[in-house]
């Protein structure tokens, strides 16, 4: 056999091994569970903006209860349907929430055993088969246009040793993930709404009156109390102060605090009809007896002579621009957490007074006629000539003209506002904390103080 030959048979050799070699070589198998691993949860799921809907389940071992929050989009906008449809101000909130939810991946296989599903807190907590109640993970669902599902997990506890590392689970799958979370899911009613409700600075205000009264409430009488009126000039006083007297900046500033800082933390609707009559008009209301009995248990009476009052008093508060609010204090709202922020009932009997709020009535109305309306020019022959013409008269008008621009804009801009607010202040009994209600009832002792030698 030439050499040649021998070359050409050791090489077909060669390659008929190594093929066999393949063929018969080991294989290596990786479980079925790691094959989805590092993929992002919901891949279909891609743009943030999508999202209509956020719905957020927490879970409450001690009552053995589901805690529902929601955000939605409906009727062109935001609202919260576990608070009565409040209005979601906050609604960019959502499109970042989403975008979280978008980056979570599949980053470590933990688990495939439902016996584990307690321990790693991922138990879905509307499951009423669990006979568990502790290991209830929070679950998060989010769905587009048409209530098109884009996302639904439930969170379960940090891993430990990795803050970083959360316990995910896909309800109906028994599979549990490892997952790096930069996630903020807030089921906190006052996280989602414009809190500040007068939406004023206290540099704001000029005016202030402060109207200590109680009413009878079997027969309407009014029995009129301390009234104390707080004008802001060179410097804030009050009518009557003697010469050797001053008021407390401190606590006049704890006063001008409490309004800036005004904050709502629960609410609830008004009657249709007491909303109806509030948007037409603050200042006279025309009620039947549905809209009557809802304004009592909150703590509001009208008096013999047609007054709207609460039984703890009120403050009227004037800014610069002429927008008069006039908060009226009602009854003690007892409770922590959804009690407060939507009045719903407690399971926990008597544990529901550990709290202390109070409901509040608000309205506010422009007062124009602290802004009268200045001369108009005579004529405005001027604004059709170049100004290199412009007669003695014609700069004096332009100059009219000018003034009652700004008085017209100005007018329009805080009666545009006062409408505005009256609208949203229609809908609502706002409820706010203790502390923010004892800030603006400062009595007329702590207020004016002798003057310091």
């Amino acid at each position: 056999m030439s050499e040649t030959r021998k070359t050409i048979v050791f090489c077909v050799v060669a390659v008929v091994l190594a093929v066999l070699a393949m063929i018969t070589a080991p294989k290596r198998i990786t479980p079925d569970s790691f094959l989805d691993q590092g993929e992002p949860f919901f891949p279909e799921f891609i743009d943030p903006n999508a999202a209509q809907t956020l719905e957020v389940i927490d879970f409450d071992e001690a009552t053995g209860s589901a805690l529902p929050f929601k955000v939605t989009f409906s009727e062109g906008r935001w609202t919260i349907p576990s608070h009565h449809n409040y209005p979601a101000d906050a609604k960019d909130r959502l499109a970042e929430t989403a975008a979280g939810i978008i980056g979570i991946k599949k980053d470590d296989f933990r688990s495939n055993n439902v016996a584990d599903h307690e321990a790693c807190g991922v138990i879905d907590p509307l499951d009423e088969n669990a006979l568990s109640l502790k290991g209830r993970g929070q679950r998060v669902t989010v769905k587009g246009e048409n209530d098109v599902l884009l996302a639904d997990f439930i969170v379960g506890n940090t891993v430990e040793g990795r803050e970083d590392l959360r316990f995910v689970r896909v309800p109906d799958q028994k599979r549990v993930y490892a997952a790096r979370m930069d996630l903020d899911i807030s089921t906190k009613f006052t996280d989602w709404i414009e809190t500040d409700l007068l939406e004023a600075a206290k540099d704001d205000f000029d005016n202030i009156t402060l109207k200590d009264y109680s009413i009878n409430e079997q027969t309407g009488r009014v029995n009129e109390g301390d009234v104390i009126v707080l004008v802001k000039q060179e410097d804030w006083t009050t009518p009557g102060l003697r010469e050797d007297q001053e008021i407390d900046k401190t606590k006049l500033n704890n006063l001008l605090s409490g309004l800036d800082d005004l904050r709502i933390e629960g609410v609830r609707p008004k009657p249709e009809g007491l909303t109806a009559t509030l948007t037409r008009s603050a200042d006279s209301l025309r009620i039947g007896t549905a809209e009557m009995l809802s304004l009592q248990g909150k703590g509001y009476y009208f008096s013999r002579d047609g007054r709207l009052l609460s039984n703890e008093g009120e403050v009227q508060a004037r800014t610069k621009d002429g927008l008069a609010y006039t908060l009226r204090f009602g009854e003690v709202v007892y409770g922590t957490g959804m009690a407060v922020t939507a009045g719903m009932e407690s399971d926990e009997g008597g544990a529901v007074a550990s709290g202390e709020n109070r409901y509040l009535f608000v309205t506010v109305r422009f007062q124009e006629a602290l802004f009268p309306e200045p001369p108009s020019p005579e004529n405005t022959n001027f604004l059709n000539k170049a100004d290199s013409l412009w007669t003695d008269d014609d700069f004096a008008n332009k100059n009219l003209h000018d003034a009652h621009q700004q008085w017209r804009t100005k007018v329009n801009r805080s009666r545009t506002r006062a409408s505005e607010l009256n609208a949203r202040f229609a809908k609502w009994y706002y409820v706010i904390s203790s502390a923010n209600f004892e800030k603006l009832r400062p009595p007329r002792a702590e207020l004016i103080k002798k003057k310091e030698s």
